[in-house]
C-alpha cells in the first residue's frame, strides 16, 4: 500500500533523515521518502502487517514531527 502523509515540523533535510530512519524501522515498510519542501512523507508498506499504519504515525511523531489529519 502507498500512503502520502502530510506533516508539520519537518523543516530541513536533517529532520527528514530522522523521519526516514524512524519509518524504515517499522515492520512492513518497504520504502519511505520524506520531503521537507512539501511537508510530506511518502511510504510504501505491507497493509497486511498488523498495526503498520499506526506504527508509522507513531514513528513520525517520535522524531518531533507532527502528522496532520
Amino acid at each position: 500500500m502507498q500512503k502520502k502523509i502530510y506533516v508539520t515540523g519537518m523543516d530541513d533535510d536533517a529532520i527528514a533523515a530522522k523521519v526516514d530512519a524512524a519509518v524504515k524501522a517499522v515492520a512492513g515498510v518497504s520504502s519511505v521518502t520524506a520531503t521537507p519542501a512539501k511537508c510530506q512523507v511518502f511510504v510504501e508498506f505491507d497493509d497486511g502487517a498488523a498495526g503498520a499504519a499506526d506504527a508509522i504515525t507513531a514513528a513520525i511523531n517520535s522524531t518531533g514531527v507532527t502528522v496532520l489529519g
